[in-house]
Parts: structure tokens; C-alpha cells; sequence
């Protein structure tokens, strides 16, 4: 007999309306008594942890791809995403947990070839203030940075932050006290800077004034040896990625900039005298140098020659031999420059 009252599974479709409600609910009633807001917390956890089955599946079984489309439809129809962003600092960690891999897996999946997360967040771009903000409360800032990772995959999305005012707001983010934190905004800040290469190419051609003298400044000088690390290791990466070409011609050609990574390369620490090495080999091989960077070469070549005679990688690298040896013979061939 107990088998005739077992209630039917509730739909993906059910599912998301039931975490929508509940979480209007939550929103909507913060004078609700304690027993009842404790009921309906534990519901809302139910039913998350029941939408994050469904998009990972259980250890057991895959999820469904026609379960996974109807969840994601009806979870951008309406509002839920700001639901879940908005609510998620009054959740418990287990459910905030929950509720993040719900969100990034969201932004990858297709429903009839399109992601419709995209669409979404282009007509709800606010969102992304919310999640930015999150850095700067330590509860949230983990949560909120995992979801701005993901929606940043968007193209549009990551264009609108880069423009945003926000993008200045990293460059303190990567330095707050909290380790944690600000390893997760380097990480944000990095992904921003090379996931999408034309929007990033347009980015750092229309802000290189200001963006390269707070880069310098805040992160190449800082007192921090992990931010400078990644820092060099980051502006490497950018400079010789082909589509910032523009950027790296003007990059090399500045004697601060010079100034700055010949200091990295006199670090004590190997790891980031081997990515200031990556950027200084710019700066050498480049054929237009002007003659203020040839004359700061030339002041101090024997210095360098000394210094690249004992320079070693810790494993055996071919490609960086063969790049300090052109490097070595680009700073021994200089000639001064006649100033025009």
C-alpha cells in the first residue's frame, strides 16, 4: 500500500520553479518566524543540491542531456539567476557551495545550440557589479568569484567588465590580506586578460596609459613577492600572445618599463628573474629599438652579459637557451644611437 502515496519526482522544470519560489519567499519575508524560515531554508537546500544532480549527475549515472536543457531553459525564463545571487549571502555554506557549481555549470549548457546564459546576462549585466563587488566581503567573495569566472567565458560579458570601472578595482583585490581572496581575484584578472584574445587586444590598446602605470606600479613594484611573481609571469603571457602586438611594440619601447623588468631580472628569486627574462628578451630583440633604450642597454650591458652567462632554467630548456644566447648577442652587437 505505502508505494500507492510515494509522491512523483518532481521535473527539472518543477525543480526550478520550487527554488524560485522559495527563494522569493526568503526574500520577501525576512520577519518570518524562525521555525518556518529554518523549514523552507532546508527545502531550498533540497532542492538545490536535487538541481546540481541533475546538471553533474550522481557518481552513479551521467547527467541527461534533455533533463539538463529543460532545467536551463526554465532557470533563465524567469529570474532565478538574480535570485540566486541576491539570496546567496542568507545561505548556509553547504547550500552557497551547491548553489555556485550550479551557476557555472549553467553558463555551459545548450539548449537547441545556444547558450542561453549569455542572452540572460547581457539583459541583466548588473548582475555582474554584484559578483565583482563580492571580492570585498570575505564570506562571499569565493562564491562570487567562481561565478564571475564562469560567466566571464562569455565574450560580451568579459567585454563588459574589462570596460567597467570595476577593472581598476582588481588591481586591489589581487593584494587584500586574505590569501585566499586575492589568489581568486589574480585569477579572475588573469582569465580576463587572455581568454578572449580580440576583445582583450581592444581593451589594452584603448587603456594602456592608465592600465600599464597601475600594472607597474601595483603589481610589477609591489612589496609582495607572490604578486610580483605572477604579475611578470601574467604580462609575459599578454605580451607575446600574437593579437597584442600592438601593445607589446609600444610596451618595449618605454625606458620605465625597461627600468622595471631590469630590477625583476636582479630578484633573488629564480622563478620570477625567468619570467622577467621572458619580457626583458622583448625589449632586446626588437628591431626599432629607440635610442634611449639602446643607450640604457649599452650603460649597463656588462652587467647583463654577466648576469645571462649564469643564467639556467632548473630543468634543461632548449628554447629558452637558444633565446638568452640571441639575447646575449642582440645586447653585445649594440651600437649607440644617433637621437633624431
Amino acid at each position: 500500500m505505502k508505494g500507492l502515496f510515494k509522491s512523483k519526482p518532481k521535473t527539472p522544470v518543477d525543480l526550478v520553479r520550487q527554488t524560485r519560489d522559495l527563494l522569493m519567499f526568503l526574500e520577501r519575508a525576512p520577519d518570518t518566524r524562525e521555525t518556518k524560515k529554518d523549514e523552507k531554508m532546508m527545502e531550498l537546500s533540497k532542492s538545490i543540491r536535487e538541481l546540481k544532480i541533475i546538471l553533474y549527475g550522481n557518481g552513479e549515472s551521467e547527467p541527461l542531456a534533455e533533463a539538463c536543457a529543460q532545467l536551463t531553459q526554465e532557470f533563465f525564463r524567469e529570474n532565478t539567476l538574480r535570485l540566486i545571487i541576491t539570496c546567496l549571502p542568507n545561505l548556509n555554506l553547504e547550500t552557497r557551495k551547491d548553489a555556485t557549481q550550479v551557476v557555472a555549470n549553467l553558463q555551459r549548457q545548450q539548449v537547441q545550440s545556444r547558450l542561453i546564459a549569455c542572452d540572460y546576462l547581457e539583459a541583466n549585466i548588473d548582475l555582474m557589479d554584484i559578483l565583482i563587488l563580492g571580492y570585498e566581503n570575505t564570506d562571499m567573495a569565493l562564491h562570487y568569484g567562481a561565478m564571475l569566472r564562469e560567466c566571464i567565458r562569455h565574450q560580451s560579458v568579459a567585454k563588459y567588465v574589462l570596460e567597467s570601472e570595476h577593472m581598476k578595482k582588481f588591481f586591489d583585490y589581487i593584494q587584500l590580506p586574505n590569501f585566499d581572496i586575492a589568489a581568486d581575484a589574480a585569477a579572475t584578472f588573469k582569465e580576463l586578460l587572455t581568454r578572449h584574445k580580440s576583445t582583450v587586444a581592444e581593451f589594452l590598446s584603448k587603456n594602456y596609459d592608465w592600465f600599464f602605470t597601475e600594472y607597474n606600479s601595483k603589481l610589477l613594484e609591489s612589496s609582495n613577492y607572490i604578486t610580483r611573481r605572477q604579475a611578470v609571469k601574467l604580462l609575459a603571457d599578454m605580451l607575446l600572445d600574437r593579437s597584442n602586438s600592438a601593445v607589446m611594440t609600444r610596451y618595449v619601447s618605454s625606458r620605465d618599463n625597461l627600468r622595471i623588468l631590469m630590477n625583476l631580472l636582479r630578484e633573488s628569486s629564480k622563478s620570477i628573474q625567468i619570467e622577467a627574462f621572458h619580457v626583458f628578451k622583448l625589449f632586446a630583440a626588437n628591431h626599432n629599438k629607440p635610442p634611449d633604450i639602446v643607450s640604457i642597454l649599452i650603460a649597463n650591458r656588462s652587467k647583463l652579459l654577466r648576469l645571462f652567462a649564469d643564467f639556467k632554467t632548473d630543468k634543461e630548456d632548449e628554447q629558452f637557451e637558444a633565446d638568452k644566447a640571441q639575447v646575449v648577442k642582440e645586447i653585445a652587437a649594440l651600437a649607440p644611437k644617433e637621437i633624431k
